[in-house]
Protein backbone atom coordinates (compact mmCIF):
# COMPACT_ATOMS: atom_id res chain seq x y z
CA UNK A 1 0.00 0.00 0.00
CA UNK A 2 1.38 3.29 -0.61
CA UNK A 3 0.48 6.75 1.37
CA UNK A 4 -2.77 7.54 -0.05
CA UNK A 5 -3.70 3.54 0.39
CA UNK A 6 -3.09 3.29 4.46
CA UNK A 7 -6.31 1.99 6.24
CA UNK A 8 -8.66 4.42 7.63
CA UNK A 9 -10.34 3.57 10.61
CA UNK A 10 -13.50 5.12 11.30
CA UNK A 11 -14.30 3.61 14.46
CA UNK A 12 -13.51 1.25 17.25
CA UNK A 13 -15.28 -1.48 15.17
CA UNK A 14 -12.54 -1.44 12.67
CA UNK A 15 -9.95 -1.25 14.81
CA UNK A 16 -11.70 -4.34 16.50
CA UNK A 17 -11.90 -5.88 13.22
CA UNK A 18 -7.90 -5.03 12.51
CA UNK A 19 -6.75 -6.69 15.33
CA UNK A 20 -7.92 -10.67 13.75
CA UNK A 21 -6.31 -9.69 10.33
CA UNK A 22 -3.14 -8.85 12.86
CA UNK A 23 -2.67 -11.40 14.70
CA UNK A 24 -3.66 -14.05 12.09
CA UNK A 25 -6.82 -15.18 14.17
CA UNK A 26 -9.72 -14.30 16.57
CA UNK A 27 -8.05 -14.61 19.85
CA UNK A 28 -9.63 -15.95 22.77
CA UNK A 29 -9.44 -15.23 26.60
CA UNK A 30 -6.31 -12.76 25.66
CA UNK A 31 -5.47 -9.23 26.34
CA UNK A 32 -4.54 -7.52 22.97
CA UNK A 33 -3.05 -3.84 23.63
CA UNK A 34 -2.17 -1.97 20.49
CA UNK A 35 0.37 0.91 20.67
CA UNK A 36 0.18 4.50 19.15
CA UNK A 37 2.10 7.18 17.57
CA UNK A 38 -0.17 10.20 16.98
CA UNK A 39 -3.16 8.72 15.24
CA UNK A 40 -1.23 5.57 13.54
CA UNK A 41 -1.65 2.18 14.73
CA UNK A 42 2.16 0.79 15.70
CA UNK A 43 2.93 -2.85 17.34
CA UNK A 44 0.07 -5.33 18.79
CA UNK A 45 0.45 -7.58 21.71
CA UNK A 46 -1.70 -10.30 22.87
CA UNK A 47 -1.21 -12.10 25.85
CA UNK A 48 -3.10 -14.74 27.64
CA UNK A 49 -5.70 -13.14 30.47
CA UNK A 50 -4.38 -13.54 33.85
CA UNK A 51 -5.86 -16.94 35.53
CA UNK A 52 -8.19 -15.90 38.82
CA UNK A 53 -5.60 -16.11 41.42
CA UNK A 54 -3.83 -13.24 39.51
CA UNK A 55 -7.05 -11.29 38.60
CA UNK A 56 -6.84 -10.09 42.53
CA UNK A 57 -3.40 -8.76 42.03
CA UNK A 58 -2.57 -7.87 37.87
CA UNK A 59 0.34 -5.93 38.73
CA UNK A 60 2.71 -8.09 37.71
CA UNK A 61 0.68 -9.03 34.16
CA UNK A 62 0.28 -5.18 34.08
CA UNK A 63 4.55 -4.67 34.00
CA UNK A 64 4.86 -7.40 31.47
CA UNK A 65 2.33 -5.45 29.27
CA UNK A 66 4.46 -2.20 29.91
CA UNK A 67 7.63 -4.06 29.22
CA UNK A 68 6.52 -5.37 25.69
CA UNK A 69 4.93 -2.20 24.69
CA UNK A 70 7.90 -0.34 25.78
CA UNK A 71 10.02 -1.82 22.88
CA UNK A 72 8.00 0.61 20.43
CA UNK A 73 9.85 3.27 21.55
CA UNK A 74 8.11 5.73 19.24
CA UNK A 75 4.80 4.82 21.44
CA UNK A 76 3.07 7.81 22.81
CA UNK A 77 -0.38 6.09 23.36
CA UNK A 78 -2.30 2.39 23.24
CA UNK A 79 -5.27 1.10 22.99
CA UNK A 80 -6.69 -2.35 25.24
CA UNK A 81 -9.12 -4.61 24.52
CA UNK A 82 -10.12 -7.79 26.23
CA UNK A 83 -11.50 -11.10 24.15
CA UNK A 84 -13.82 -13.01 26.46
CA UNK A 85 -16.79 -14.61 26.97
CA UNK A 86 -19.85 -12.67 27.25
CA UNK A 87 -19.89 -13.91 31.01
CA UNK A 88 -19.22 -11.31 33.60
CA UNK A 89 -19.11 -8.49 30.73
CA UNK A 90 -21.68 -6.08 32.43
CA UNK A 91 -20.56 -3.42 34.98
CA UNK A 92 -18.53 -4.11 36.66
CA UNK A 93 -17.08 -6.68 34.83
CA UNK A 94 -14.79 -9.60 35.96
CA UNK A 95 -11.80 -7.31 34.23
CA UNK A 96 -12.22 -3.63 35.52
CA UNK A 97 -9.35 -4.40 37.88
CA UNK A 98 -7.17 -6.02 35.36
CA UNK A 99 -7.79 -3.06 32.54
CA UNK A 100 -7.35 -0.14 35.23
CA UNK A 101 -4.41 -1.83 36.55
CA UNK A 102 -3.14 -1.90 32.88
CA UNK A 103 -4.13 1.70 32.10
CA UNK A 104 -1.86 2.97 35.14
CA UNK A 105 1.29 1.04 34.11
CA UNK A 106 1.51 2.24 30.41
CA UNK A 107 0.17 5.91 32.06
CA UNK A 108 3.35 5.62 33.70
CA UNK A 109 5.26 4.52 30.62
CA UNK A 110 4.16 7.97 28.62
CA UNK A 111 1.63 5.61 26.13
CA UNK A 112 -1.51 6.09 28.08
CA UNK A 113 -4.87 4.10 27.13
CA UNK A 114 -7.26 6.31 24.93
CA UNK A 115 -9.88 3.90 24.74
CA UNK A 116 -10.33 -0.14 25.53
CA UNK A 117 -12.68 -2.21 24.96
CA UNK A 118 -14.32 -5.79 26.12
CA UNK A 119 -15.20 -8.32 23.58
CA UNK A 120 -17.51 -10.89 24.22
CA UNK A 121 -18.77 -14.33 22.01
CA UNK A 122 -22.22 -12.46 21.04
CA UNK A 123 -21.72 -8.60 22.19
CA UNK A 124 -18.35 -5.86 23.01
CA UNK A 125 -18.90 -2.77 24.57
CA UNK A 126 -16.47 0.21 25.65
CA UNK A 127 -14.41 -0.91 29.14
CA UNK A 128 -14.06 2.20 29.84
CA UNK A 129 -18.07 3.44 29.98
CA UNK A 130 -20.81 2.66 32.86
CA UNK A 131 -22.97 4.43 31.83
CA UNK A 132 -26.23 2.95 30.58
CA UNK A 133 -27.50 5.56 28.71
CA UNK A 134 -24.51 6.05 26.00
CA UNK A 135 -23.21 2.23 26.73
CA UNK A 136 -26.50 0.15 27.29
CA UNK A 137 -26.08 -3.67 28.19
CA UNK A 138 -25.53 -5.75 26.90
CA UNK A 139 -23.20 -4.14 24.42
CA UNK A 140 -22.97 -3.76 20.70
CA UNK A 141 -23.92 -7.17 18.55
CA UNK A 142 -19.98 -8.73 17.46
CA UNK A 143 -21.23 -9.07 13.70
CA UNK A 144 -20.81 -5.10 13.58
CA UNK A 145 -16.84 -5.85 13.78
CA UNK A 146 -17.06 -8.86 11.54
CA UNK A 147 -19.21 -7.09 8.93
CA UNK A 148 -16.78 -3.51 9.70
CA UNK A 149 -15.29 -1.77 6.27
CA UNK A 150 -11.86 -2.19 7.72
CA UNK A 151 -12.26 -5.82 7.96
CA UNK A 152 -13.65 -5.82 4.50
CA UNK A 153 -11.24 -3.89 3.09
CA UNK A 154 -8.42 -6.48 4.52
CA UNK A 155 -10.51 -9.66 3.29
CA UNK A 156 -10.36 -7.65 -0.39
CA UNK A 157 -6.88 -7.28 -0.19
CA UNK A 158 -6.25 -10.65 0.20
CA UNK A 159 -5.80 -11.14 4.26
CA UNK A 160 -7.37 -13.77 5.93
CA UNK A 161 -8.06 -14.62 9.71
CA UNK A 162 -7.01 -18.63 10.50
CA UNK A 163 -7.65 -20.63 13.38
CA UNK A 164 -5.51 -19.89 16.40
CA UNK A 165 -2.27 -21.82 16.83
CA UNK A 166 -1.88 -24.63 18.98
CA UNK A 167 0.49 -27.32 19.72
CA UNK A 168 -0.65 -30.61 18.01
CA UNK A 169 1.57 -33.18 16.53
CA UNK A 170 -1.51 -33.39 13.46
CA UNK A 171 -0.08 -32.37 10.25
CA UNK A 172 -1.68 -29.23 8.83
CA UNK A 173 -2.90 -31.08 5.65
CA UNK A 174 -3.41 -34.36 4.77
CA UNK A 175 -0.71 -36.50 2.43
CA UNK A 176 -1.25 -38.71 -0.02
CA UNK A 177 -0.08 -42.13 1.17
CA UNK A 178 2.00 -43.35 -1.81
CA UNK A 179 3.38 -40.20 -1.77
CA UNK A 180 4.52 -40.24 2.24
CA UNK A 181 5.84 -42.99 1.87
CA UNK A 182 7.92 -42.64 -1.39
CA UNK A 183 9.25 -39.85 0.27
CA UNK A 184 10.44 -41.84 3.28
CA UNK A 185 12.19 -44.33 0.95
CA UNK A 186 13.88 -41.69 -1.01
CA UNK A 187 15.05 -39.76 2.34
CA UNK A 188 16.48 -43.13 3.65
CA UNK A 189 18.65 -43.01 0.66
CA UNK A 190 19.84 -39.38 0.94
CA UNK A 191 20.43 -39.72 4.47
CA UNK A 192 23.14 -42.82 4.07
CA UNK A 193 24.66 -40.68 1.20
CA UNK A 194 24.93 -37.55 3.13
CA UNK A 195 25.47 -39.31 6.63
CA UNK A 196 29.40 -38.80 6.06
CA UNK A 197 29.79 -35.52 4.56
CA UNK A 198 29.02 -33.45 8.05
CA UNK A 199 31.85 -31.91 8.20
CA UNK A 200 32.75 -31.33 4.24
CA UNK A 201 33.52 -28.18 3.53
CA UNK A 202 32.41 -29.14 -0.75
CA UNK A 203 29.10 -30.66 0.60
CA UNK A 204 28.18 -27.57 2.94
CA UNK A 205 28.33 -25.33 0.02
CA UNK A 206 26.69 -27.79 -2.08
CA UNK A 207 23.72 -27.98 0.62
CA UNK A 208 23.49 -24.28 0.72
CA UNK A 209 23.65 -23.77 -3.23
CA UNK A 210 20.09 -25.78 -3.08
CA UNK A 211 18.96 -24.24 -0.58
CA UNK A 212 19.68 -20.79 -1.83
CA UNK A 213 18.08 -21.65 -5.06
CA UNK A 214 15.17 -22.91 -4.20
CA UNK A 215 14.63 -20.05 -2.04
CA UNK A 216 15.01 -17.54 -4.85
CA UNK A 217 12.68 -19.75 -6.53
CA UNK A 218 10.20 -19.53 -3.87
CA UNK A 219 9.59 -16.77 -2.93
CA UNK A 220 6.03 -16.62 -5.32
CA UNK A 221 6.05 -19.14 -7.10
CA UNK A 222 3.52 -22.42 -6.09
CA UNK A 223 4.81 -25.56 -4.10
CA UNK A 224 4.69 -28.62 -6.20
CA UNK A 225 5.58 -31.83 -4.41
CA UNK A 226 8.36 -33.63 -5.69
CA UNK A 227 9.77 -37.08 -3.78
CA UNK A 228 13.59 -36.12 -4.70
CA UNK A 229 13.91 -32.78 -4.28
CA UNK A 230 11.64 -33.20 -0.78
CA UNK A 231 13.42 -36.20 0.57
CA UNK A 232 16.81 -34.46 0.31
CA UNK A 233 15.69 -31.53 1.94
CA UNK A 234 14.32 -33.11 4.71
CA UNK A 235 17.59 -35.31 4.74
CA UNK A 236 19.57 -32.24 5.21
CA UNK A 237 17.60 -31.00 8.24
CA UNK A 238 18.74 -33.92 10.31
CA UNK A 239 22.61 -32.11 10.00
CA UNK A 240 22.62 -29.19 12.64
CA UNK A 241 25.88 -28.02 10.88
CA UNK A 242 23.57 -27.55 7.56
CA UNK A 243 20.21 -26.21 9.41
CA UNK A 244 21.45 -23.78 11.53
CA UNK A 245 23.53 -22.12 8.59
CA UNK A 246 20.40 -22.44 6.26
CA UNK A 247 18.49 -20.41 9.22
CA UNK A 248 21.32 -17.83 8.79
CA UNK A 249 21.38 -17.62 5.22
CA UNK A 250 17.70 -17.18 4.62
CA UNK A 251 17.68 -14.23 7.59
CA UNK A 252 21.31 -12.72 6.73
CA UNK A 253 22.68 -13.94 3.66
CA UNK A 254 25.22 -16.73 2.24
CA UNK A 255 28.27 -14.70 3.74
CA UNK A 256 27.30 -14.76 7.53
CA UNK A 257 26.43 -18.54 7.06
CA UNK A 258 29.65 -19.22 5.59
CA UNK A 259 31.35 -17.27 8.18
CA UNK A 260 29.97 -18.70 11.43
CA UNK A 261 30.59 -22.15 10.27
CA UNK A 262 33.85 -21.28 9.62
CA UNK A 263 33.89 -19.71 13.02
CA UNK A 264 32.54 -22.43 14.82
CA UNK A 265 34.99 -24.77 12.89
CA UNK A 266 32.83 -27.25 11.89
CA UNK A 267 34.06 -27.85 8.45
CA UNK A 268 36.87 -30.36 7.94
CA UNK A 269 40.19 -28.60 6.97
CA UNK A 270 41.70 -32.02 4.71
CA UNK A 271 41.31 -32.47 1.25
CA UNK A 272 40.18 -35.40 1.61
CA UNK A 273 36.29 -33.86 0.84
CA UNK A 274 36.84 -32.39 -2.75
CA UNK A 275 33.69 -34.43 -4.13
CA UNK A 276 30.09 -33.60 -2.65
CA UNK A 277 26.82 -36.06 -3.29
CA UNK A 278 25.16 -35.16 -6.55
CA UNK A 279 22.04 -32.59 -5.67
CA UNK A 280 18.64 -34.14 -6.85
CA UNK A 281 18.37 -30.94 -9.22
CA UNK A 282 21.22 -29.60 -11.27
CA UNK A 283 20.46 -25.25 -11.19
CA UNK A 284 19.06 -23.66 -13.80
CA UNK A 285 21.31 -21.15 -16.33
CA UNK A 286 22.40 -18.26 -14.42
CA UNK A 287 22.94 -19.27 -11.16
CA UNK A 288 26.91 -18.89 -11.55
CA UNK A 289 26.25 -15.47 -12.00
CA UNK A 290 23.79 -14.98 -8.83
CA UNK A 291 27.05 -16.97 -7.31
CA UNK A 292 29.30 -14.68 -8.54
CA UNK A 293 27.49 -11.57 -7.59
CA UNK A 294 27.63 -13.11 -3.85
CA UNK A 295 31.51 -13.59 -4.32
CA UNK A 296 30.99 -9.84 -5.34
CA UNK A 297 29.22 -8.59 -2.33
CA UNK A 298 30.84 -10.86 0.22
CA UNK A 299 33.88 -9.00 -0.84
CA UNK A 300 32.64 -5.70 0.03
CA UNK A 301 34.55 -5.40 3.15
CA UNK A 302 31.12 -5.44 5.54
CA UNK A 303 31.51 -7.88 8.50
CA UNK A 304 29.07 -10.42 8.58
CA UNK A 305 26.84 -11.03 11.22
CA UNK A 306 27.61 -13.68 14.04
CA UNK A 307 25.27 -16.90 14.59
CA UNK A 308 24.11 -15.78 17.73
CA UNK A 309 23.19 -12.26 16.56
CA UNK A 310 21.20 -13.04 14.12
CA UNK A 311 19.64 -16.20 16.13
CA UNK A 312 18.45 -13.18 18.51
CA UNK A 313 17.33 -10.75 15.78
CA UNK A 314 20.26 -8.15 16.93
CA UNK A 315 22.28 -8.14 12.86
CA UNK A 316 21.94 -8.02 10.46
CA UNK A 317 19.91 -4.01 11.06
CA UNK A 318 17.10 -5.86 9.22
CA UNK A 319 16.79 -9.08 8.16
CA UNK A 320 16.05 -10.57 4.53
CA UNK A 321 12.53 -11.19 5.34
CA UNK A 322 11.26 -12.12 1.66
CA UNK A 323 13.78 -14.67 2.38
CA UNK A 324 12.15 -16.23 5.87
CA UNK A 325 8.79 -16.05 4.21
CA UNK A 326 10.37 -18.39 1.23
CA UNK A 327 11.47 -20.55 4.04
CA UNK A 328 8.80 -20.44 6.38
CA UNK A 329 6.72 -21.92 3.47
CA UNK A 330 8.65 -24.74 2.17
CA UNK A 331 9.13 -25.36 5.83
CA UNK A 332 5.80 -25.56 6.13
CA UNK A 333 5.64 -28.17 3.31
CA UNK A 334 8.01 -30.36 4.38
CA UNK A 335 6.74 -30.89 8.55
CA UNK A 336 3.38 -31.96 7.37
CA UNK A 337 5.09 -35.23 6.21
CA UNK A 338 6.17 -35.85 10.16
CA UNK A 339 9.16 -37.89 11.19
CA UNK A 340 12.57 -36.62 12.63
CA UNK A 341 12.57 -34.13 10.24
CA UNK A 342 9.83 -32.23 10.74
CA UNK A 343 10.76 -31.59 14.09
CA UNK A 344 14.02 -29.59 12.75
CA UNK A 345 11.39 -28.14 10.30
CA UNK A 346 8.70 -27.30 13.26
CA UNK A 347 11.81 -25.60 15.15
CA UNK A 348 13.06 -23.35 12.24
CA UNK A 349 9.37 -21.70 11.70
CA UNK A 350 8.99 -21.83 15.40
CA UNK A 351 11.81 -19.37 14.97
CA UNK A 352 10.48 -17.23 12.21
CA UNK A 353 7.56 -16.93 13.94
CA UNK A 354 9.37 -15.78 17.11
CA UNK A 355 11.72 -13.26 14.85
CA UNK A 356 8.33 -11.93 13.22
CA UNK A 357 7.08 -10.74 17.05
CA UNK A 358 3.94 -13.78 16.68
CA UNK A 359 4.82 -15.78 19.80
CA UNK A 360 1.94 -17.63 20.23
CA UNK A 361 2.59 -18.96 16.54
CA UNK A 362 6.61 -19.47 17.39
CA UNK A 363 5.31 -21.58 20.68
CA UNK A 364 2.69 -23.71 19.06
CA UNK A 365 5.49 -24.87 16.32
CA UNK A 366 7.98 -25.49 18.80
CA UNK A 367 5.44 -27.51 21.01
CA UNK A 368 4.19 -29.62 17.99
CA UNK A 369 8.27 -30.06 17.40
CA UNK A 370 9.07 -31.50 20.87
CA UNK A 371 5.67 -33.98 20.54
CA UNK A 372 7.58 -35.33 17.44
CA UNK A 373 11.20 -35.34 19.34
CA UNK A 374 11.56 -34.70 22.71
CA UNK A 375 14.12 -32.93 24.23
CA UNK A 376 15.07 -31.65 20.70
CA UNK A 377 17.42 -29.13 21.85
CA UNK A 378 17.30 -26.31 19.87
CA UNK A 379 13.75 -26.82 20.16
CA UNK A 380 13.83 -26.16 24.13
CA UNK A 381 16.58 -23.35 24.27
CA UNK A 382 13.66 -21.41 22.13
CA UNK A 383 10.87 -22.41 23.47
CA UNK A 384 12.64 -21.16 26.66
CA UNK A 385 13.57 -17.40 25.39
CA UNK A 386 9.85 -17.33 23.91
CA UNK A 387 8.45 -18.85 27.14
CA UNK A 388 10.05 -16.03 29.44
CA UNK A 389 9.11 -12.73 27.05
CA UNK A 390 11.73 -12.12 25.50
CA UNK A 391 11.42 -10.17 22.16
CA UNK A 392 13.34 -10.23 19.26
CA UNK A 393 15.62 -8.23 18.40
CA UNK A 394 13.83 -7.30 15.04
CA UNK A 395 10.31 -7.32 16.54
CA UNK A 396 10.92 -4.18 19.28
CA UNK A 397 12.29 -2.25 16.35
CA UNK A 398 9.70 -0.80 13.67
CA UNK A 399 12.39 -0.12 11.12
CA UNK A 400 12.86 -3.76 11.22
CA UNK A 401 9.96 -5.37 12.08
CA UNK A 402 8.24 -8.17 9.68
CA UNK A 403 5.08 -6.40 8.11
CA UNK A 404 1.98 -8.91 7.60
CA UNK A 405 1.37 -6.21 5.07
CA UNK A 406 3.85 -5.80 2.44
CA UNK A 407 2.50 -3.30 0.15
CA UNK A 408 2.56 -0.86 3.33
CA UNK A 409 5.68 0.10 3.30
CA UNK A 410 5.82 2.28 6.51
CA UNK A 411 3.52 -0.99 8.38
CA UNK A 412 1.06 2.26 8.80
CA UNK A 413 -2.82 2.28 9.82
CA UNK A 414 -4.57 5.51 10.17
CA UNK A 415 -7.02 5.94 13.44
CA UNK A 416 -9.79 8.11 13.52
Amino acid sequence: MTGSERLVVRGPEDILGFIPHSLGYWPAASLVAMTLHGPTLGATLRLDLPGPANQADPAAFARAVRRYLESDQDADGSLLAVFTSDAGMGPPSAYDLLVDTVRRALDQAGMPVRDAWLVGDEYWRDALCSDASCCPLPGRPVQEIRDSMLNTEMVYRGSSIGPAPRAGSQPEAPVPAMHLAAVLEAQAGWEHELGGQSRSRAQFNAVLDFWELLLERSHDGQWIPDVERDAFLRATLLVPTWRDALLVMAAAGRAAAEAGAEQFGVLSEDGGDVSAVALPLLPPPGFAGRQQRRAAGAASGAVPAGYGEVLMGLAPAAPDWAGLDALDRILGHLAVLGGHPAAAALTLRGWVAWSRGRGSYAAAHLGRALELEPEYRLAELLLDIVGRGTLCGWAARKEAAWQKFPKDPAGEKETL
